[in-house]
Order: structure tokens, then sequence, then C-alpha cells
């Protein structure tokens, strides 16, 4: 039955997969040869004087094309398939049997080798098997009379006409079975090469799709939902967050068009991207001109908090010295936090990867205290990087929502130049472990 989409009706054949139409082509391209063969068949006999009933041959061109008739108008294959089969098994055999016997027929039975060949390639191995065992049994059962019933000389034919026609029926059906075989194997190629083209395709999407998912997720969390794990929610005991705001940005929003602040803004963010990359933190996200990063979600670099110090102070000098950015005057201000998170997965649509804690609530805070060029650290992430890093004395903040917090300003590495680095002026003595 033909199916409708909207206003316009989807055949059957329409449906059809590449492996049904190659099938079908081949039964229609077997059964119109055989009736061609036929055909030929007669006209040969018929031109060299020989003259024996008609009738066989004839039926079967009947019904043959009332097949072909009925599966144009039907397009029921099922019912195609059985009739030709069956006229491929039953027709050669009742036409040696009315000539007379294998010898006197020149082995026109060779032609029933058609069925179960036939059934193979259009339809599956299995359900060939049954047309292999009738052949088998037909071929004995003419064995049986030509040994125990017939003359070999009933209907007078010459034994030159007979080797005549011995070849012809080789000939005729080994170019039927090879041309049959030769196209099933053509077009099986044709699909196989489509398929390797379609997979190929498949995947490149898929790795499309994939790198869209590991910039957008942390990889860890890429891959569990690749894995269809489900609802993704961790809890985790020791992380360091990091939030950097730019200073100004909305007063030069008013000044750029569309185009130039968002490219703007895909420089510095750019730029924070490889250094988050360069230490392996993990972005977590952007929320307007604010950028946020994370270490310790891995454990694969036990020094999380030092990468992030080192990250923050790279982030200073890359806003201080890039061209583009020194041109517009733009400037960072930096507040890190250690601590407890739960990080998870949210949304079903354009869903992100985010943390929540009081950890996140500190990073934030300090960032919104620090001034610019300054990196404010809470006292735990302090204590982590007392020995390493330079920082100034104590400063007590009255933090919304937390009230007062000791916050440390992180000055720069011990040892290193510190006049190198995008800040303000220190105000008081450097403090170290």
């Amino acid at each position: 039955m033909a199916q409708h989409i909207g206003s316009q009706e989807i055949k059957p054949e329409m449906m059809d997969t590449q492996e049904e139409k190659l099938r079908k082509s081949l039964l229609i391209f077997a059964a119109a040869f055989m009736t061609l063969g036929v055909m030929l068949w007669l006209a040969i006999y018929w031109a060299m004087g020989i003259n024996f009933s008609s009738n066989v041959p004839l039926g079967y061109q009947v019904i043959s094309v009332a097949s072909l008739v009925y599966y144009v108008k039907t397009r029921n294959f099922e019912v195609l398939r059985f009739v030709q089969l069956s006229l491929f098994l039953f027709a050669p055999f009742i036409m040696q049997w009315s000539i007379g016997s294998s010898v006197t027929s020149s082995g026109v039975a060779l032609w029933a080798l058609l069925a179960p060949i036939g059934a193979l390639v259009v339809s599956n191995w299995r359900e060939s098997i049954p047309w292999f065992f009738a052949y088998i049994v037909l071929t004995a059962v003419s064995g049986f009379f030509d040994f125990y019933l017939s003359t070999g000389s009933a209907t007078g034919i010459p034994m030159n006409t007979i080797g005549v026609f011995f070849a012809l029926n080789f000939a005729a059906m080994s170019s039927i079975v090879y041309f049959l075989v030769r196209h099933f194997v053509i077009e099986t190629e044709k699909i196989k090469t489509q398929l390797d083209q379609q997979h190929a395709l498949l995947a490149e999407e898929q790795k499309k799709s994939e790198r869209v998912l590991f910039n957008v997720l942390p990889s860890n969390i890429a891959e569990r939902l690749k894995n269809n794990q489900g609802l993704i929610a961790d809890g985790y005991a020791d992380v360091t967050v990091m939030f950097a705001d730019l200073v100004n940005f909305t007063q030069l929003t008013e000044q750029m068009s569309p185009e130039q602040m968002v490219g703007l803004l895909n420089t510095v963010f750019s730029g924070f991207d490889d250094l988050s990359e360069k230490y392996g933190l993990e972005k977590i996200k952007t929320i307007g001109d604010a950028y946020m990063v994370v270490g310790g979600l891995s454990r694969e670099r036990p020094d999380y908090v030092e990468d992030m110090a080192n990250m923050a102070i790279e982030m200073l000098d890359f806003v201080a010295k890039h061209p583009a950015l020194v041109k517009r005057d733009l400037g960072i201000h930096i507040g890190i936090a250690t601590g407890p998170v739960v990080a998870g997965v949210i949304g079903t649509k354009r869903f992100i990867y985010d943390l929540w804690g009081d950890t996140v609530n500190i990073a934030s805070r300090l960032t919104d205290d620090a001034k610019q060029g300054n990196i404010l650290c809470d006292k735990l992430t302090f204590n982590r990087l007392r020995h390493e890093f330079l920082f100034e004395p104590p400063n007590v903040l009255n933090v919304k929502g937390k009230g007062e917090m000791t916050s440390y300003r992180l000055i720069g590495r011990v040892g290193q130049n510190t006049s190198n680095i995008y800040q303000l002026p220190a105000s008081g003595t450097a403090v170290t472990g």
C-alpha cells in the first residue's frame, strides 16, 4: 500500500533499500533473459525444420509476461519471485519430457539451474535451499526416465543437431548465470562503495560532534555523556576555582560595533583558553565578560593550585602585552578560591557543565573585590601557595553573604621579577612562607 506524506504519495518501491532494488532488478533481468532465450530457442529449432509441440515454451512466455505485468501494476515482488522461480524450475524439465530424454532435448533441463541460483541472489541463501533441493529431485527423476523409459529416438533428431543444441544450451545457460552473477557483484560493489562513503561521512560527522562535545565539556565528562551514563552529578572535596573579569568592558562596548565587541572578547578568551590547556585546567564557561576555570577535577595534575596561580599571572601578562587589548586599555581582576564543590551537567538542550558551592561563591566575591590587575586568593589557596609565591599581607574583606573574610593578594612567584607583572602598585610588604 502507498503511504502519504502531506500531499505526496510515497510508493513502496520508493522506500526500498538499495539491496532490495538490486534483488528486484536481478529477477526482472533474469526473467527477460529467459523469455528472450526461449524465443531464440524455438526460432532455431523451427529454422532447422525440427517440429514438436510449442505449447510448453509458449505457455512459459505467457505466464512470464503476465507475472511481469501483474508486478508493474501491484508492485507485489513476492508473487513475481515465486512465479518466475517456478517457471525457471519446472518449464525446462517439462520441455525435456515433451521432447524425449535429456539427450534428445540437448540437456534443456540445465536451464532449471537458474531457479536455485536465482533464489540465491534475489532472496537469500536459506530460501534458495528448497529450490535447489527441488532441482536435484527433478534431475534425478529425469535420469530415472532416461534410463528406464526413454528410447532416445522418439523425435528422430539427428545426433549432430543434438550436439549443436547441447552447445547452445550450455552456452546460453552459462551466459545467463554469468551475467546474473556479474550484475549482482557489480551492483554489490557499488552499494559497498556507497556504504563506505556514507560510513566515512558519518565518521567525520561523529568526529565533529565529539569535537564540539569536548570543547563544551571537560574530557572525562564528555566521555561519560558519550557512554549514556545518564544524570551526571559529582562532589569534589578539593578543587581550585578562578574567576577573571574584564574591567570597564561595558563602557568599551558603547564605543564598538557588535563585530568589534565579539572580536575583542574572542581575542581575550581564546588566549585564556590556550593558557588553561597549557596548565591542564578545565574552562567551565564564560559569563558575559567573565571567565571561569577550575583545577583538580581530573587529578591528573596534582599541583592544580600552583597551576591556577601560574595561569592567573600569565593572564595578567597576556592582557597587558597583547596589542589589540593594550589599544583598548583593557584590564582584568581575578579571584581564586580552593575547597569543595558540587559539579554536574544540567539541561537536555544546550546543556552545560557547571559548579556550585561555597568555593565558587568565594571566588566570585574575591573577583568583585579585586582591583584592576589584582589577583585575590582565599586563605586555603594562600596556605597552599605561600612557599612558592609572593603575597601582600592579609586583608580583611566584608564579603556579601559571608561577612568578614581574609584575602591575600598574589604578587608573583618567589624569585620572579614582579615588575614584569601587570598590576597596581603593591601596598604593604610581600608575604612568603
